[in-house]
């Protein structure tokens, strides 16, 4: 393998932002993408794809480098209820997608990245384990959860030069948000809620965990960057 190559798991890769990283990182590295649906556009890109559910599937069934140099967690819900409506399996499914994924993600994946002993890991947040939104109680208490996974991990993995940060995104223009986006109206609706007047774009943020993935944020770690158009820090 070239040496200015590296390994990049990305879990979650099929759409969205997640596809928008693998189209970044799939010049220059070689990238492993894993999504529960396959899609024409992951399979016109030169990866090793394999189709995953993280909800039911091993990681064990598939063959993945020795070492490993970047992982990036991508799956994610939007499942937004009144609090009196959300369910004790709502909060399981959010957790083990959100939160329970991650950790065995890293788990499967951690004796890897240690071998590389300059490896980065990438998680997602949401603007909403920050700021108080309605409907968002679910979402945002596993999303916090990824937040605390952070900041632990980072310390814990430092001693193995293990960079751990995580990307906080307000909406975002991707199938998972369609609903919430489906008409020009609630697109206007959506970006006046913003102080800089849009939603995010996949590209956006694909853009910030390539950057995490580099040399370039060689010293970051323990962070969770806001990439929310403002919301989480400035009042309209």
């Amino acid at each position: 393998m070239n040496e200015s190559k590296k390994n990049i798991i990305v879990i979650g890769a099929g759409k969205g932002i997640g596809l928008k990283i693998v189209e970044n990182l799939a010049l220059q590295n070689s990238v492993y993408a894993l999504s529960r649906t396959s899609t024409e556009e992951i399979k016109n890109l030169n990866v090793n794809f394999h189709q995953f559910d993280v909800l039911s599937d091993t990681y064990d069934q598939f063959e993945f480098p020795e070492e490993i140099h970047g992982l990036v967690y991508c799956p994610g819900s939007i499942n937004l209820k009144p609090f009196n409506r959300l369910s004790e399996s709502d909060f399981i499914e959010d957790f083990q997608i959100n939160f329970l994924g991650a950790v065995k993600a890293v788990q499967h994946f951690l004796p890897a990245l240690k071998k590389s002993r300059n490896a980065s890991i990438v998680f997602f947040s949401t603007v909403a384990a920050k700021i108080g939104m309605p409907f968002h109680a679910s979402i945002a208490s596993s999303k916090g959860a990824i937040e605390g996974l952070t900041i632990s991990l980072a310390a814990e993995l430092s001693n193995f030069n293990i960079r751990v940060n995580a990307i906080a995104p307000s909406l975002t223009n991707t199938t998972l948000a369609e609903k919430l986006l489906s008409s020009p109206e609630k697109m206007e609706a959506s970006a006046n809620r913003h102080p800089l007047k849009r939603v995010g774009n996949p590209g956006e943020m694909a853009k910030i965990a390539s950057f995490l993935l580099s040399e370039n944020a060689s010293w970051i770690t323990g962070q969770v960057i806001a990439v929310d158009g403002g919301m989480g820090s400035i009042k309209n």
